[in-house]
C-alpha cells in the first residue's frame, strides 16, 4: 500500500451501508462496478484500482479486526492528493457509499522541546513513522502499540506514551493537507482556517480526506521499559501499584499500561512500563518491578523497540468490538471491579467463541488536557477535567455469537460506570473517547458542547454530505 493516503474501499453493490452515529442501518444497491471503472479511467498513473481475488485487494480491504472488514467493489490506492479529489467527486456524483482505511485498527463496523515537524502520509502505521524518525533522534506523538494507523487515530484524538509531557496527538499538529469533498486540495492550519483546523481534531472524517499531517517533532533517544505478564494471583499487588502510580508519580516521562485480561481460561495481566529516557529515577516503577512475573522483557530500547513488545496483534483476524467507561481516576474499588469484569465475562462468553477478553486501564497525569487551550480541538470537547479513557475489548471468533459479544461489552460498560458513580466519581456526563467508544454511541458523548459547531462547520465544506457516505462517526 502506497504510504501517501488511505486506501478508499468502496462497498460491494448491494452491500449494507451503516452509519453509525445511532442505531441507523440502511440497505441500498449501488452500480458501484460502474464507479470504480470510472475511477480507473480518471485518476493517474500514480494510484492504482485493484479488483476482488487480486493480492493487493485482499490486503487493502483486511482490517485488525475481522468484524470490521467488509466486501468491497474494488479497492484504490491513490498516489496523489489530485488523485483523492478526483475520486471524491466521482464518488459524490455517484453517491457510492465507501470506507478510508488507514492501518484498519478500529473495531467498529463501517468505520476503520521542539525541534521541527515532521510531514507524515496518513496511509502510514505509527511503526513505519518511529522507524524512520529514530534515526534522526526526533519523534512524534503516536500510537503505543504496534500495528495502529495514523489516519484514525490521529483524527480521533490520540493517546500516547508522550501525553503526559506533550499532549494529545491532535495537540501536536501544525498543519492537515486535506481533500474537501468538492476535490479541493487545501493546507489547513490556524491560521488559514481556525474552522476546519479546529474540525479535524478529533472530528474524524466528516470534512473530506486527510492525506497529510504535520505534526510537531520532540528529541527522541533511548527509552526504558517493555512488557511483564502476571498470572491471576497476583492481580492484587497489582491493583494497589496502580493506584499508588496514579497518586503519587507525577514524573511527565513515566507511563504505565496494565491490561487487565482473560485468555486461555483464565485472567492476566500484561503490564507495559514507559520510561522516556535510559533508565527512571528510583522508586518509580519498583512496586511493579517487585510483583512475581510469568514473562518479563524490560529494557533501555528503542522507542520503536518498547512499541513493539505487546502483542497487539496477536488476535489480530478474531471478531472484535470496543467499548470504553471514561473515569477521574483509577480507585482500589473501580480496579476490583474491573478484575470482577474480566473473570466474569472472560468465564461465560468463553462459552460463545471468545478468545480474549480485555481491560485496558490507562493512568495519565492530571495535566494531560493543558497542552492546549480550551476549545482547541473537536476532541476533548472540555479540558476542564483530565478524563481517562478505560478501554474494554471483546475478541471472538463466530458471526453468530456477535450480538451477545456487543450487549455483554455495553453491559460491562455500565457496571464499571455504576462503580465509579457509587464513589462519587461526576462521570455520568463525561466525554466519551471516540476511538474506543461503541459504535453507537451517542454523538453529544463524544463531542460535548462542540457538537453544534461541528456540524455548521460540516454543512459548509460538505453541502452534499459526500463523507456520510463513508462510515464512522457521522455529523
Amino acid at each position: 500500500m502506497r504510504p501517501f493516503v488511505a486506501v478508499l474501499a468502496l462497498f460491494l453493490a448491494g452491500a449494507r451501508a451503516v452509519a453509525h452515529n445511532g442505531a441507523r442501518h440502511q440497505t441500498r444497491s449501488f452500480n458501484t462496478t460502474s464507479t470504480c471503472e470510472q475511477i480507473a479511467k480518471a485518476v493517474s498513473s500514480a494510484s492504482d484500482v485493484w479488483w476482488p481475488l487480486s493480492f493487493h485487494y485482499a490486503k487493502d480491504v483486511s482490517h485488525w479486526a475481522s468484524s470490521s472488514s467488509d466486501l468491497a467493489a474494488c479497492a484504490v490506492e491513490p498516489g496523489s492528493a489530485q488523485d483523492v479529489g478526483i475520486i471524491l467527486q466521482i464518488l459524490g456524483a455517484n453517491q457510492t457509499p465507501f470506507a478510508v482505511k488507514g492501518g484498519g485498527h478500529a473495531s467498529n463496523p463501517g468505520f476503520s522541546s521542539t525541534s521541527g515537524t515532521v510531514d507524515v502520509g496518513a496511509g502510514l502505521v505509527w511503526d513505519d513513522v518511529y522507524a524512520t524518525l529514530e534515526p534522526q533522534g526526533v519523534n512524534v506523538v503516536g500510537g503505543r502499540v504496534t500495528g495502529v494507523g495514523v489516519a484514525g487515530f490521529t483524527l480521533g484524538g490520540g493517546y500516547s506514551w508522550l501525553t503526559n509531557q506533550h499532549g494529545l496527538t491532535v495537540d501536536t499538529i501544525v498543519a492537515f493537507e486535506l481533500v474537501l469533498p468538492d476535490g479541493t486540495v487545501t493546507e489547513v492550519t490556524q491560521t488559514s482556517n481556525p474552522d476546519l483546523f479546529f474540525a479535524l481534531k478529533g472530528g474524524y472524517n466528516n470534512f473530506g480526506i486527510v492525506t497529510k499531517f504535520t505534526f510537531k517533532a520532540f528529541p527522541q533517544g533511548q527509552v526504558w521499559g517493555g512488557l511483564i505478564t502476571i498470572t491471576g494471583d497476583h492481580l492484587d499487588k497489582v491493583n494497589a501499584a496502580t493506584v499508588k502510580f496514579g497518586s503519587e508519580i507525577s514524573d511527565p516521562k513515566a507511563a504505565i499500561l496494565p491490561t487487565y485480561n482473560f485468555v486461555l481460561g483464565a485472567p492476566g495481566m500484561s503490564l507495559i512500563l514507559f520510561y522516556d529516557g535510559p533508565s527512571p529515577p528510583a522508586g518509580i516503577f519498583d512496586d511493579f518491578l517487585a510483583i512475581p512475573h510469568f514473562t518479563k522483557d524490560i529494557s533501555t530500547r528503542s522507542f520503536l523497540s518498547l512499541v513493539k513488545t505487546a502483542p497487539a496483534n496477536i488476535t489480530a483476524g478474531t471478531r472484535a468490538i470496543f467499548n470504553t467507561v471514561p473515569v477521574l481516576d483509577y480507585t482500589p474499588q473501580f480496579l476490583d471491579a474491573v478484575v470482577n469484569e474480566t473473570i466474569f465475562w472472560g468465564t461465560r462468553l468463553s462459552l460463545a467463541s471468545a478468545t480474549f477478553i480485555s481491560f485496558d486501564v490507562e493512568p495519565f497525569l492530571p495535566s494531560l488536557f493543558s497542552h492546549a487551550e480550551e476549545s482547541s480541538a473537536a476532541y476533548p470537547p472540555t479540558r476542564a477535567r483530565a478524563l481517562l479513557p478505560t478501554n474494554i475489548y471483546f475478541a471472538w471468533l463466530l458471526s453468530a455469537s456477535d450480538d451477545l459479544m456487543i450487549e455483554s461489552a455495553r453491559k460491562s460498560a455500565q457496571q464499571l460506570t455504576q462503580v465509579a458513580l457509587s464513589e462519587g466519581q461526576d462521570i455520568s456526563d463525561a466525554p466519551m473517547y471516540g476511538n474506543y467508544a461503541i459504535y453507537d454511541t451517542p454523538l453529544e458523548r463524544i463531542f460535548g458542547d462542540n457538537l453544534d459547531r461541528l456540524k455548521a462547520i460540516k454543512a459548509q465544506y460538505d453541502p452534499n454530505n459526500v463523507m456520510g457516505l463513508a462510515g464512522g462517526w457521522k455529523l
